[in-house]
């Protein structure tokens, strides 16, 4: 008889939210695993819920917000999350009654603040952003996430940026757990050695990630490459600027399933990542996996890579106007070579192994693995 329900609290829009739940319910041999959410498919958000996935209801707001990822869409959903706080808060509390002895892990701060006004005992992983650039631009945000991050009984994180930070603001000690990639899906892809060239950017087309750099980088470029890009998210009048920019050889391919992505990788030299701040770039990994070379800026999360994982990144001063070529030139010659990841590399990055961890240390679970 199952004792004990593992509910997974988060945006079942997010890839990072739903492919946590679906690789803890893959590998639980002794666990209902469920996916409590609000946000489903609104705002043009691909509908990434399958339906073999086991949801509970929030009350769901997609109803309420714009067909379309604006700055006002943006400000409009934040303002329906926060009136509908209380309402939140009274269905968490009945999916406590329904499930007495059930484990609850809430993915971003949003919901890390509900669990915590519910008053329910609670595990929590906050988003990067979240904790590194929003605490630092408004004291009202910092006091409730810092309220958050206090009443979690376990903190996971996926860098040692992170881990720090959150140490800064609150005092806590937070543990650093990769979330990690599909490996098998990614090795059954590569089948065969294919010629690299293309150049592909993998980040949200929202001015954190600095794709018009990317633009002003190939205008300056004596190789002139077409430029593909594939993104989860968007704002729309930060996208028509970018849109407007594009040579004719370029593409915009949108925002593409897991298996779509691995797919494209495996056939890029360059993936390109030049945020103006970064945490733990789960697709800088998934891509390097795939066998590219990826260009980025720097961060604190290269020095922790396995030396195999930092051979294919080429550390790039957006100050200089070479960059696009030089990048590109190291990533033709590396991506000769097949990737082959060291042991460090699947012990830290497989999600099957990683989330073996948080089964059973923090699930009190076992894995069917």
């Amino acid at each position: 008889m199952q004792e004990k329900e593992i509910i997974i609290v988060g945006n079942a829009r997010s890839y990072h939210a739903i492919d946590w739940y679906r690789t803890i319910k893959n590998i639980c041999n002794n666990k209902n695993v469920l996916l409590a959410t609000d946000l489903i498919d609104s705002e043009s958000y691909l509908k990434i819920v399958r339906e073999d996935d086991r949801l509970i209801d929030l009350y769901n707001i997609d109803w309420l917000l714009f067909d379309r990822q604006t700055s006002a869409g943006n400000l409009w959903r934040n303002f329906i999350k926060f009136i509908f706080i209380p309402i939140q808060v009274v269905k968490i509390n009945d999916i406590r009654k329904k499930y007495p002895k059930a484990i609850y892990h809430a993915h971003s701060m949003y919901y890390m603040l509900l669990c915590w006004l519910a008053r329910i005992k609670f595990i929590g992983t906050p988003l990067g952003s979240e904790v590194l650039v929003r605490s630092d631009k408004s004291s009202v945000y910092r006091y409730f996430a810092i309220k958050s991050l206090m009443a979690a009984s376990h903190i996971l994180v996926d860098s040692e940026n992170l881990k720090n930070k959150i140490y800064d603001l609150c005092g806590k000690k937070a543990i650093v757990i990769q979330n990690g990639i599909d490996v098998s899906a990614i090795k059954g892809l590569q089948t065969k050695n294919t010629k690299r060239s293309k150049v592909l950017s993998i980040r949200a087309i929202v001015p954190l990630y600095r794709i018009e750099a990317i633009l002003e980088a190939r205008d300056a470029s004596k190789m002139k490459p077409s430029i593909s890009f594939i993104y989860p998210f968007w704002a729309d009048d930060y996208k028509r600027i970018i849109m407007s920019k594009l040579d004719p050889g370029d593409s915009d391919l949108g925002r593409l399933s897991r298996g779509q992505m691995y797919e494209l990788l495996t056939s890029t030299a360059l993936a390109i990542s030049i945020p103006k701040s970064d945490s733990s770039p789960r697709s800088v990994y998934e891509a390097i996996f795939c066998g590219c070379c990826v260009a980025v800026t720097y961060n604190p999360w290269i020095e922790n890579l396995p030396s195999c994982m930092r051979s294919r990144l080429y550390v790039v001063d957006i100050e200089d106007e070479e960059w696009l070529d030089k990048a590109y030139d190291f990533a033709l010659s590396i991506t000769k070579k097949p990737f082959k990841p060291s042991q460090m590399a699947l012990d830290l990055f497989d999600q099957k192994k990683t989330m073996k961890k948080v089964v059973e240390t923090f699930y009190e679970a076992k894995c069917d693995l």
